[in-house]
């Protein structure tokens, strides 16, 4: 399976992030096709390293669709990065509240406050948002 022409091209690929990850001491316990996507699992020495490999996998390619990857790192090496790898954003339309997009993202439109708390920095009243705004949702 060393000729396999698919990992070849996903390697090639993904090649600056194979590069870092040699770079920031990750150590590999796999790198292989699974369901004709790259596969790529190992552990890195902190979270700060593990977001950087996403982040360098997100420059490669927004989608990753061609790619699994599942890095580990020891816990509590930077709580914080982790709440920002995990928060999506959405951005607000015409006729939307934190409670319709509450019910849209966590099928409970009562967790309206999880993503007022998390935009304190943009929102004032979890009443008053505004077309356009890009809220975080944690």
């Amino acid at each position: 399976m060393a000729d396999d022409p698919r990992l070849e091209q996903l390697k090639q690929k993904y090649g600056s992030v194979l590069n870092l990850i040699q770079q920031k001491g990750v150590q590999l316990s796999h790198l292989h096709v699974q369901d004709n996507k790259l596969f790529i699992q190992g552990s890195a020495p902190s979270e700060a390293v593990k977001n950087d490999i996403w982040n360098q996998i997100k420059l490669v390619d927004p989608s990753f669709s061609d790619l699994t990857c599942d890095i580990s790192a020891p816990a509590g090496t930077a709580a914080p990065a982790v709440a920002a790898t995990t928060a999506k954003t959405y951005t607000v339309q015409s006729g939307d509240t934190l409670s319709k997009i509450a019910k849209q993202f966590y099928g409970n439109a009562n967790d309206y406050m999880k993503i007022f708390n998390a935009n304190t920095d943009q929102l004032s009243d979890p009443n008053k948002i505004q077309v356009g705004q890009v809220l975080t949702i944690p």
